[in-house]
């Protein structure tokens, strides 16, 4: 019997000290990096030393990221984090999934997108559409289609963009959203606004939004081929319910939820700076769905 089919018969998940009590029973692991690894400006305290012990465990290790940068950008963030190639296999990022659904355009909603797009990224990031055939431009009525990559708040905002949105929502172009987050936790705890909530806006306006990233099946489909293991036997863990957890549930994979990243401040913790179970309970009946497991950060124990 599979871990999975057998852990799916717990009707409330596990809570381990950490992820040395379930590395034996998987041969691969999933690993979000914002919130689980790190907050974007330093290593949470006991990752490295975490994906330490899992690699010398001999277990793969893919890094499963819904930034809209393509992998490459993703290793060099981890490196200047602290985190040496040698300890993961592969990135596979949301950005690099719309980027190749682009350049494939073998899916129906792609293979007559057009070349023009009204490019929204952050300020300097402009070369993240480079390598794609497309003709970037700042105006709606001008455009094939909306490329949504990146985000750099407060400067940029869902409500600064709404008019550029409302235009191109009046011409029901498409919006490819390569990085479908909708908030980021910062290393003060504050939430921020993040790409996939410009596209829920666009959605409400009446655009159609095609997103990249978890919780979308095409991303689990490249880590499975790049794996090769089963999906039983493969481990997700992130801090989303909405995208590590039920990316993770509908690819038959199960899930590790980390209490400390996005969900922290909907949690109740104690003074020792552990999570209280009930608390995830009651976010778990109310957002779901459950996880398997769940741990207050990722830990070894």
């Amino acid at each position: 019997m599979s871990v999975h089919a057998s852990s799916e018969r717990r009707s409330l998940p596990d809570f381990p000290a950490g992820i040395g009590a379930l590395v034996s029973r998987y041969d691969g692991f999933l690993l979000d990096q914002w919130g689980v690894l790190h907050d974007g400006s330093a290593p949470y305290p006991k990752a490295l030393s975490c994906l330490e012990r899992i690699r010398q465990a001999g277990k793969t290790v893919i890094i499963l990221s819904n930034s809209g940068k393509p992998g490459s950008e993703n290793e060099a963030t981890l490196a200047r984090l602290g985190f040496p190639r040698a300890l993961y296999d592969h990135v596979v990022s949301a950005g690099d999934d719309a980027r190749d659904a682009l350049m494939a355009g073998g899916e129906p909603a792609y293979r007559e997108l057009g070349r023009n797009c009204l490019l929204l990224v952050r300020p300097g990031e402009e070369r993240l559409a480079d390598g794609l055939g497309l003709t970037p431009t700042d105006d709606p009525d001008a455009a094939d289609f909306i490329l949504l990559m990146s985000m750099e708040p407060p400067a940029q905002s869902v409500a600064g963009w709404q008019p550029l949105l409302a235009r191109a929502a009046s011409r029901g172009i498409p919006m490819i959203c390569a990085n479908p987050d909708r908030h980021r936790v910062h290393a003060d705890g504050r939430l921020h606004e993040a790409p996939g909530l410009v596209a829920q806006a666009y959605e409400a306006m009446g655009g159609t939004v095609h997103s990249h990233g978890k919780p979308h099946a095409r991303i689990y489909r490249t880590c499975l081929r790049l794996s090769g293991i089963p999906a039983a036997r493969l481990l997700a863990i992130g801090d989303s319910l909405e995208h590590d957890v039920a990316g993770a549930a509908a690819a038959g994979i199960d899930a590790a939820f980390i209490a400390g990243g996005i969900h922290r401040g909907a949690l109740r913790w104690t003074a020792a700076g552990e999570v209280d179970p009930e608390s995830c309970r009651r976010l778990f009946a109310r957002e779901g769905p459950a996880p398997q497991f769940a741990l207050p950060w990722f830990q070894w124990d």
